[in-house]
């Protein structure tokens, strides 16, 4: 087995600060804390023959058994799914960073990880809906479903940027070009921008939040703050469908 590489060395391969200092690219919590810890496994992975596919495939299990975890009641499905979801950001930072280290690059990788992106987030939401629902109505099956769906359409919305992009011959679209230019718009994000209410879209926020609404579940012997939960992630996912799409139409990201 070869040498493990110097963590100073890594970092600049695998963690260039075009990346990390990306708005869009980087979730908070891998600068905050994930970015640090990857780097120790990625040092040793790269000494290995593990794949970055391979990586990308075993963040996608981790993802989805996320959602399945929800089924387990009580608070030790919702711990449970929130360190699954964890597992499931150590191995987006990890599969990355060994492709850089290796030079394995491939579009195989970056189509896998945004599959797993969605069912990971569409999965754990799913089975937010079935915890909802334990006890009570089916119904809350149906706003879990609808919360997946909305999650994956505004998920879908900024991936089908780039479809159109390439479909065009044009270059990856800039950061720059997201700025909407009606002033209503603009200001509109900023307020959204400042209050954070949209990350509970995010699989990592929803599994954090489900977790702590678990926790009071607990305390009361209830399901509804659950149920307030998923339904207030299902409304916000909606809500931002609609004005991610009004962003985009008006912003120069298409043209």
């Amino acid at each position: 087995m070869t040498t493990a590489p110097a963590l100073a060395e890594l970092r600049e391969v695998c963690q260039p600060n075009a990346k990390l200092a990306s708005r869009n690219g980087e979730h908070w919590a891998g600068r905050m804390y994930m970015r640090t810890l990857s780097l120790h496994a990625t040092r040793q992975l790269v000494r290995t023959r593990v794949t970055p596919n391979a990586l990308t495939w075993t963040m996608v299990v981790c993802g989805i058994l996320a959602g399945f975890a929800l089924l387990i009641p009580g608070l030790w499905g919702a711990l449970l799914a929130a360190v699954l979801f964890q597992l499931f950001l150590l191995f987006d930072c990890v599969d990355g960073e060994v492709a850089r280290w290796k030079g394995q690059n491939s579009a195989v990788g970056i189509y896998v990880d945004r599959l797993g992106a969605y069912l990971a987030d569409a999965a754990l939401l799913v089975g937010a809906g079935f915890r909802a629902a334990r006890g009570g109505s089916l119904l809350w099956v149906s706003v879990g479903l609808a919360a997946a769906l909305g999650i994956v359409l505004l998920k879908a919305s900024t991936d089908l940027v780039d479809v159109a992009r390439a479909r065009r011959g044009l270059p990856v679209a800039t950061e720059e070009s997201t700025a909407p230019r009606a002033q209503s718009i603009a200001f509109a994000r900023r307020i959204a921008s400042a209050f954070k209410i949209h990350r509970i879209t995010n699989g990592i926020e929803a599994s954090l939040l489900l977790l702590a609404v678990a926790i009071v579940d607990a305390a009361i012997n209830s399901t509804e703050p659950t149920r307030i939960a998923v339904a207030a992630i299902a409304a916000v996912s909606w809500v931002m469908v609609v004005a991610h799409l009004a962003s985009i139409m008006n912003s120069s990201r298409l043209r």
